[in-house]
C-alpha cells in the first residue's frame, strides 16, 4: 500500500505544498547545481520512506537504500562509486535513502559529504531524532530539513479504508465494523504503518474465523477481531476528544488528591489507549511543581528525570518510569504556594503595578553608569554578617504596599521555609 504518487500520500500537506523543497525534489526540479539532498525528520509511519521512493521515481532516478543500523563507510563508498558510473555511463542520478541516519557515527556521516557536496547522489536521510543533535553540521548545511508530523485520525482512517478496497491491499474481500475502525485509528497513534500492519493481522484472524466452504463470503473484521490481532483490550479513550481530557484531568486530580491507586489506574488507561508517554510525563512535571512544589522539592527532580528517561527509552519500559514518578507525586506533601505566588505577582504586573527598578539595583558595569547613579548605595549581600541585610529590592510602590506573594504551607519540607522566610523578611524589610 505504499503510495506510488503524490496524490496517494496521506497527510504532510505543508511539506508537499506546491513550490516546497520536498515537492520540487519529488517533481524532479532542482537548482543550478542540481537537486538538493533532504533530511526527513519525523515519528515512525509518517511517510519518510515513501517520500524517498517518490524522489527516486522522478526523472527515472536510480534508488539505493541503506540502513544506518547495518551499513558502514565501505557501503557508502560503494554507493558513491556506483553513482559515479551510473552518471557517467547512463546520465542517471542516484537517490541514496539512508534510514536512521542518527545511528551513523560522525566518521560515517563524514563519508557522505563528498557525494552530497558534488551532487553525485541525492541523499534522502530519515531520522526519528532531532537532526540538530544527531546529524553533523556540514551535512545539515548541505541539505534541506523536512519535518514530518504524525497523521491525524481522519488521515489514518483514510489509509485504512483505501487498504480495504485497493487491489494491493485487501481488495474488497473484508468488511470493517465502525468500532473496529475507530480502535485501529486510536491504537495507530498517527502511525500509518502500524495501522496497516494491525489491519493485515486482523484480516488474517477474520479469514481464519470464516466458516468452511464460505471462502467467497466477505469476512467481517470486528472489534473483537482487532483486539485478538493486537492482544489489546479496547480502552474507551479518544485521544482527540472528551475522553482524552477527562482521563488526563482525573489523572492529575488523583495525584493531587494523593490517591496512588487512582492515579496509577488513569496512568494505565492512558498507556493502554496508546497515549504518547511524553505527553503523560509532561503532565507529571507540571503537577510536581503546581501541586507538590516545595512541599517536596525532590518530586520535581523525579518528574524531570522521568521526562528525559521516557524520551530516551520509550514504551513498554517507560511505563515503569512513569509509575515511579506518579507514585512519588501522589505520596508527596502538597503545596501550591509557588503556583499561587507567581500568579499573584503576574496579576500585579498585568495591573500596571511595579515602578522603575530602584537605582541601587540597576546595572553598573558600563561607562556612564556611575554618573547616572546606578548601583550607588547597593549593599553586597556577602559582606553582611548574616549573609543578608536590610535593603529595598521591590519597586517603590510595591515596597510601600509591602506585597507578600509567597505564603509557605506548614506541610512537608516547606514547613521549614515558613520560619526562614519570615526571618528574612524581617531583616530585609525591617518588618
Amino acid at each position: 500500500m505504499r503510495p506510488r504518487t503524490l496524490e496517494e500520500v496521506a497527510g504532510q500537506e505543508d511539506v508537499l505544498r506546491p513550490g516546497s523543497p520536498m515537492r520540487r525534489l519529488i517533481e524532479g526540479a532542482g537548482g543550478l547545481a542540481g537537486p538538493l539532498s533532504a533530511i526527513l525528520w519525523g515519528p515512525p509511519g509518517t511517510g519518510k520512506t515513501t517520500l524517498a521512493h517518490l524522489v527516486a521515481t522522478a526523472a527515472d532516478r536510480r534508488f539505493v537504500e541503506l540502513s544506518a543500523v547495518t551499513a558502514g563507510v565501505k557501503d557508502v563508498r560503494q554507493v558513491m562509486d556506483q553513482a559515479m558510473q551510473e552518471r557517467s555511463l547512463h546520465g542517471r542520478q542516484t537517490v541514496l535513502f539512508l534510514d536512521e541516519i542518527h545511528r551513523f557515527t560522525k566518521a560515517q556521516q563524514d563519508a557522505l559529504l563528498p557525494g552530497v557536496e558534488n551532487r553525485l547522489v541525492i541523499l534522502v536521510a530519515a531520522t526519528t531524532e532531532n537532526p540538530s543533535f544527531s546529524v553533523i553540521a556540514p551535512l545539515l548545511s548541505r541539505s534541506v530539513l523536512v519535518r514530518l508530523g504524525p497523521l491525524d485520525d481522519d488521515q489514518v482512517r483514510g489509509v485504512i479504508r483505501r487498504a480495504l478496497a485497493d487491489e494491493r491491499g485487501l481488495d474488497g474481500g473484508f468488511t470493517l465494523d465502525d468500532d473496529a475502525l475507530d480502535h485501529l485509528v486510536r491504537m495507530a497513534g498517527g502511525d500509518a504503518r502500524r495501522a496497516l500492519t494491525t489491519l493485515e493481522a486482523a484480516a488474517g484472524v477474520a479469514a481464519d474465523e470464516r466458516p468452511a466452504g464460505r471462502e467467497d463470503q466477505l469476512a467481517a473484521i470486528t472489534l473483537a477481531t482487532v483486539e485478538q490481532a493486537m492482544a489489546h483490550a479496547a480502552v474507551r479513550y479518544d485521544r482527540a476528544g472528551d475522553q482524552h481530557y477527562d482521563v488526563a484531568s482525573a489523572f492529575i486530580k488523583s495525584m493531587r488528591g494523593s490517591d496512588v491507586d487512582a492515579a496509577l489506574h488513569y496512568l494505565a488507561r492512558q498507556l493502554e489507549a496508546g497515549e504518547d508517554p511524553r505527553f503523560i510525563a509532561r503532565r507529571i512535571v507540571i503537577a510536581a511543581s503546581e501541586d507538590v512544589g516545595l512541599g517536596d522539592p525532590s518530586a520535581l527532580q523525579t518528574a524531570v528525570a522521568a521526562l528525559h528517561a521516557v524520551a530516551q527509552i520509550g514504551m513498554p519500559e517507560a511505563r515503569i518510569i512513569l509509575a515511579q514518578a506518579v507514585i512519588h507525586n501522589a505520596l508527596a506533601p502538597k503545596s501550591n504556594a509557588a503556583y499561587a505566588a507567581i500568579n499573584a505577582a503576574i496579576a500585579d504586573v498585568r495591573a500596571g503595578r511595579g515602578g522603575p527598578v530602584p537605582a541601587h539595583l540597576r546595572g553598573s558595569g558600563y561607562a556612564g553608569a556611575e554618573r547616572l547613579g546606578h548601583g550607588k548605595g547597593y549593599r553586597y549581600t556577602h559582606d553582611e554578617p548574616a549573609g543578608v541585610g536590610p535593603q529595598q529590592f521591590l519597586p517603590d510602590d510595591l515596597a510601600e504596599a509591602d506585597v507578600d506573594y509567597y505564603h509557605p504551607t506548614g506541610r512537608g519540607w516547606e514547613e521549614r521555609l515558613g520560619s526562614r522566610w519570615r526571618e528574612l523578611r524581617r531583616i530585609i524589610r525591617g518588618r
